[in-house]
């Protein structure tokens, strides 16, 4: 059925991610979707498994959810016009689904810079504030986990779901967001190489190990290293703080949000770190995100000094 579905109606190239934009195309025509959840199997297919992989392909995913967002089929207007406006809202979200990375990066180096500089973000302990910003972030994170264990997830799955979620926020939708507006000025053009899904056996066994396989290029590690470094600076300098400056009341929050980041993404100290064998962080990339981490310091120093 659905290889006939595809012979009648065909996919649409607008954009890198054109299975959205098709499904966007036919409910704007008056298609109606229907989910079919069978108890055997329909089709077989492959993913990737190895982070390299992963970031490329979400790069490309972001880039064309980007382009979508600022093309005449913005679905807010192209769509609303068109279907149901809760159902053109539910696009829009997902067009803007890559400016996560913006909130994300100001999430995983402003507190941390001003930790640095002894610079309290957040309400004390003993404010009434501090219970609602604690409510907010942990309601945040149950929510997710009942969502995965509802699912027939576990705990792991919804670690592995956090971690991952993160990291691409930090790489893929950051460059893929990048790409479409270079592209939208003409200063790129897209790209509609497939994925690499041939096996590798070293790979596919970390893989099967649940062990992250960190051989991508330096432009992908470097961000994410650069995070996890200055995590880890500000969460050493947060607990001098807290135990030798009476300033544990400032600036908890902000050491429980570098603990929990670094606590989620210990694969990539572990990395960095731990691990020798091929799937490791190199240690080149390291020593560069480590320069870069001093780089951000002075520049958070110097900016949040100046007045």
């Amino acid at each position: 059925m659905f290889i006939n579905f595809l012979l009648q109606v065909g996919f649409r190239y607008h954009s890198l991610v054109e299975d959205y934009f098709t499904g966007l195309r036919l409910h704007c025509q008056g298609w109606k979707s229907t989910y079919i959840f069978p108890q055997r199997p329909q089709f077989l297919g492959t993913s990737t498994t190895n982070l390299n992989d992963v970031l490329i392909q979400t790069s490309r995913w972001s880039c064309g959810l980007v382009e979508v967002s600022m093309s005449k089929f913005f679905p807010l207007i192209y769509g609303s016009l068109r279907m149901s406006i809760l159902q053109s809202m539910g696009y829009t979200e997902l067009a803007f689904f890559p400016f996560y990375c913006f909130p994300l990066w100001c999430f995983a180096t402003i507190p941390q810079l001003c930790l640095l500089n002894g610079i309290p973000l957040y309400p004390q302990v003993s404010s009434l504030f501090f219970n609602i910003f604690v409510f907010i972030f942990l309601s945040a994170l149950l929510k997710h986990l009942h969502e995965v264990l509802a699912s027939g997830g576990s705990v792991g799955i919804w670690r592995n779901e956090q971690r991952i979620w993160m990291m691409k926020s930090v790489t893929s939708y950051l460059y893929g967001t990048l790409n479409a507006f270079l592209e939208k000025f003409g200063l790129t053009e897209a790209s509609f190489l497939p994925t690499n899904k041939a096996d590798d056996d070293e790979q596919v066994k970390r893989y099967q190990m649940g062990v992250f396989d960190f051989q991508t290029s330096r432009m992908l590690l470097a961000p994410l290293v650069t995070i996890i470094i200055l995590n880890m600076a500000a969460l050493a300098c947060g607990v001098y703080r807290m135990m030798f400056t009476g300033e544990w009341e400032k600036m908890l929050l902000q050491v429980l949000l570098s603990f929990y980041i670094l606590i989620v993404n210990y694969a990539v100290i572990e990395g960095m770190i731990v691990r020798k064998d091929r799937g490791r962080i190199p240690p080149s990339v390291t020593l560069l995100s480590a320069f870069i981490s001093v780089v951000f310091f002075f520049l958070g120093y110097v900016i949040l000094n100046m007045y």
